[in-house]
């Protein structure tokens, strides 16, 4: 018997499938189906009827059918499944609280010390492949455990919608295949940015988890094998996060344009990126005009204005006009 899962017990069920072979049923004939006295037949057609299983007739004899199975059945089994996943979930939850309790009363749950290339390499691919939300990466000139275009647990990623946040340091793009490995991403969905130099090789999956060596690597860096900490949930954590974003905000856009060049590799900025009519269009938008006024003022069209605001966004690598009006009074363009 299966229906125990919705509160049917083996009785029932056997009686209930019966009942549906029969059609309509007195409880005498229900009895001799069943091989029960007339009064146990009774008792469990009226059992079927009060949980749903079953229905009568008021007129004497009462006659017995057999409630649709997707009627008496699917219903509880979708309260079944629901109470299933919440329980689940809740389940899920309790791990995640005992977890964290256990790694703050034991620094060997907040810092893993992973040895290898190829340790390296599987527990790249693995966060990538548990990320939710999105990835922060450093990349330094010359791999230590990946080569540039065998990350293929990125593309994955990207494709079910991961954000991914991607610093290059200039000596990335003298590596083999880099500047194709990167126009590769960029398309994908890749948001891209570079800067001279990154202090340190990372990377950090939805702000819980975070890979960065403890020996330098690569031909400057230590012959041996690398030396790699998995950092957790802490306060060293919140550091490299901050480290990453400290480093994002000062970095150039990376743009890909139809013809695949790649621009801004250098990681350094015009020093004047910016033509008379962006920097006039600029100081007006910092200053609070809105953009019909702009547009009255500069004898241009409100789209056209929309569209140099776009670009200005674009080229400061701000997704809100007020980051861009940051970015403009950081970078000296106002």
């Amino acid at each position: 018997m299966t229906l125990d899962a919705v509160g049917v017990s083996d009785a029932e069920e056997s009686a209930y499938r019966t009942l549906v072979t029969m059609g309509t049923a007195s409880a005498q004939d229900f009895a001799l189906r069943a091989g029960l006295d007339t009064t146990d037949a009774e008792r469990t057609l009226e059992t079927l009827t009060a949980k749903g299983l079953a229905s009568h007739t008021d007129a004497a004899p009462r006659l017995y059918r057999a409630t649709p199975p997707d009627v008496a059945l699917m219903p509880r089994l979708t309260q079944q499944t629901e109470a299933l996943e919440h329980a689940r979930a809740t389940a899920t939850g309790l791990l995640e609280i005992y977890r964290d309790t256990l790694r703050r009363r034991d620094a060997g749950g907040l810092i893993e010390v992973i040895t290898g290339a190829d340790a390296l390499r599987q527990h790249l691919r693995r966060i990538q492949a548990d990320t939710r939300d999105e990835m922060l990466w450093f990349c330094k000139a010359q791999y230590v455990a990946m080569p540039s275009g065998s990350n293929s647990a990125e593309f994955d990623a990207l494709a079910r919608g991961v954000r991914y946040r991607v610093l290059y340091e200039k000596a990335f793009f003298d590596d083999e295949g880099a500047v194709d490995n990167v126009i590769e991403g960029v398309r994908a969905g890749e948001v891209a940015r570079a800067v001279p130099h990154l202090p340190l090789r990372l990377a950090v999956s939805d702000r819980a988890i975070a890979i960065c060596p403890l020996v330098p690597g690569g031909p400057h860096g230590s012959p041996e094998e690398p030396t790699t900490a998995l950092v957790r949930d802490s306060s060293l954590l919140a550091a490299l996060i901050a480290l990453f974003e400290r480093y994002w905000d000062d970095a150039v856009p990376l743009h890909v344009d139809d013809s695949g060049a790649v621009s801004g590799t250098d990681g350094v900025t015009d020093s004047d990126p910016l033509s008379v009519t962006d920097r006039r269009l600029l100081s007006l938008l910092v200053a609070g005009v809105a953009d019909k006024a702009i547009a009255s003022q500069m004898g241009l069209s409100r789209r056209t204005v929309q569209r140099h605001i776009q670009q200005l966004m674009t080229l400061a690598g701000a997704a809100t006009r007020m980051q861009l009006a940051w970015q403009a009074a950081r970078r000296g363009w106002l």
